[in-house]
């Protein structure tokens, strides 16, 4: 059911061009205006992982939020191993590294959400731990011709053909794929955003 009697009409800002996070969104029957933000993503010097997605998180619904009365969200995705924050793969060798790297290991997905709005700035930092199953040279070279890893974090999306080398997952699925919904929607709330339509 709709939330408005204009069942198009935006309820948030997204300060994002992912299609996945605008994805997870419709899939809860939220209507967004897509308004991404062009930031420097490079960690600061001594940057925890944590605190790198909190802070872009931050930065992203702030930049978002912009010339628009609507509540903003900004959220940023870092695969973590060893404490090295993986982002998107330069070219295939790179990916290829990457991959071979997390292959027969647990490494965490660290997801941080933001939300401006009436109560202020609101953020979350989630943390899910993914482990792979020992994944093959000719495993890896097949998965890179599908084009998926080109532009994902960690040279791998859980929600595509690489979810066939998860072998455990300990926390948020829709947080790895890029956006934690219950914790999202515990934000929302709290900025007025109507998740749910009253009969």
């Amino acid at each position: 059911m709709p939330h408005t009697t204009d069942p198009d009409a935006p309820l948030i800002r997204l300060a994002s061009a992912s299609p996945r996070r605008r994805e997870l969104l419709a899939g809860i029957d939220l209507p967004v205006e897509v308004h991404p933000v062009d930031l420097d993503e490079t960690p600061l010097p001594g940057e925890a992982p944590e605190a790198y997605v909190q802070r872009l998180a931050e930065e992203k619904a702030r930049a978002g939020a912009a010339g628009s009365a609507l509540p903003t969200l900004g959220s940023d995705t870092a695969v973590v191993c060893d404490d090295a924050i993986l982002g998107k793969p330069r070219d295939r060798e790179h990916a290829a590294a990457m991959l071979r790297s997390l292959s027969g290991r647990s490494h965490r997905v660290l997801t941080a959400v933001a939300v401006t709005g009436p109560a202020g700035l609101l953020s979350v930092c989630v943390t899910t731990r993914v482990t792979l199953r020992e994944i093959s040279d000719a495993e890896i070279a097949a998965y890179w011709a599908t084009g998926e890893p080109v532009d994902k974090a960690g040279g791998y999306a859980i929600q595509g053909r690489a979810a066939l080398f998860v072998s455990r997952l300990e926390g948020s699925h829709s947080a790895v794929v890029g956006l934690p919904l219950f914790e999202t929607a515990e934000l929302l709330a709290r900025q007025g955003v109507p998740l749910w339509c009253e009969s």
